[in-house]
């Protein structure tokens, strides 16, 4: 798959079968929608074109939104490029760009830059300036300038949105078991690992403390959960803390994870660390004694589901 940053970047000669949404979460809902977008594409020998927008517009168009996505746009991009597509044209969604007329964007995106045959769009999408035109329009403008559209039906939409719901009412909730089944994937938190307190390492625990920079990621409830991450090209274990760390009186919140048997030096590095299960909430516990007998409950707790749930 090829990503490009806005429609401009995209050269083909070959025409496309081009998609258009958010896709956040990649979830099984909308895997159907791109196995459909890649078999159309593949029967008419053309080229499957996703075409998404960032920043998410209700982040330009409504300022004080505080919008918060399943996926980052460099693990949206991660995750289509699972599915098999060619293409994923990310373009910038700014207020000039909300502008722009229907026809305008049919004519100068899909048509003349994307190269458009085909577009396969759900019943009740709205584009253009103000959001002024739907699927009846675009049908029109297919025609006007040579390419067909083909409409997603209500119950395909409805169950897409209704499981982007569920996986964000269950991250909130910390369900992470729901979640992942909605998604068809453990959820990811990608970041880096920066120097914190070096608290964990002082009581056993040494943590690598994952700095996310993405303000709109949505980040599970707090909690314990068991974990997992491809760290120098192999699969490590561990055990993560959302929270604050309430015993120790810490006050911001920290995204914190203890891999198991391993003793390498992570500072600095990019980690994609994948949740798979949920173990507790995060607690205050009256010591520091406490906390660290209930982390060895934790560790146990987490290799013995370790070793239930995973064939490695």
């Amino acid at each position: 798959m090829k990503t490009h940053k806005g429609a401009a970047s995209f050269t083909s000669t070959q025409g496309t079968v081009v998609t258009i949404g958010t896709f956040d979460g990649v979830h099984v809902g909308h895997k159907k929608i791109i196995k459909r977008l890649v078999e159309s594409a593949k029967a008419n020998q053309w080229d499957s074109l996703v075409l998404t927008f960032f920043p998410h517009p209700r982040m330009v168009l409504q300022k004080d939104a505080k919008i918060k996505l399943i996926n980052t746009i460099s693990e949206r991009a991660q995750l289509l490029e699972k599915e098999g597509l060619d293409h994923l044209v990310i373009h910038p969604f700014t207020i000039e760009f909300s502008r722009m007329t229907a026809e305008e964007f049919v004519k100068e995106i899909l048509v003349n830059t994307l190269k458009a045959k085909k577009v396969i769009i759900g019943y009740d999408h709205r584009f253009g300036r103000n959001r002024n035109a739907d699927i009846t329009d675009l049908k029109k403008f297919g025609e006007q300038y040579g390419f067909k559209v083909e409409e997603i039906s209500k119950q395909e939409l409805e169950d897409v949105a209704i499981s982007s719901t569920k996986v964000r009412k269950a991250l909130d909730a910390g369900d992470i078991g729901l979640a992942n089944a909605y998604l068809g994937y453990p959820i990811m938190l990608n970041g880096i690992v920066v120097k914190g307190k070096s608290l964990g390492r002082k009581i056993g625990y040494p943590t690598a403390n994952l700095s996310i920079p993405e303000e709109y990621k949505l980040i599970p409830a707090q909690g314990v959960y068991i974990v997992q991450s491809s760290i120098d090209g192999s699969l490590v274990y561990g055990m993560m803390n959302i929270g604050t760390n309430p015993t120790v009186g810490g006050e911001r919140q920290t995204v914190e994870t203890f891999f198991f048997d391993f003793d390498g030096d992570l500072y600095d590095k990019e980690l994609s660390i994948e949740i798979l299960a949920r173990i507790r909430e995060e607690k205050r516990f009256a010591s520091v004694e406490e906390l660290i007998a209930a982390m060895k409950e934790d560790d146990v707790f987490s290799r013995s589901w370790i070793q239930q749930h995973t064939t490695t």
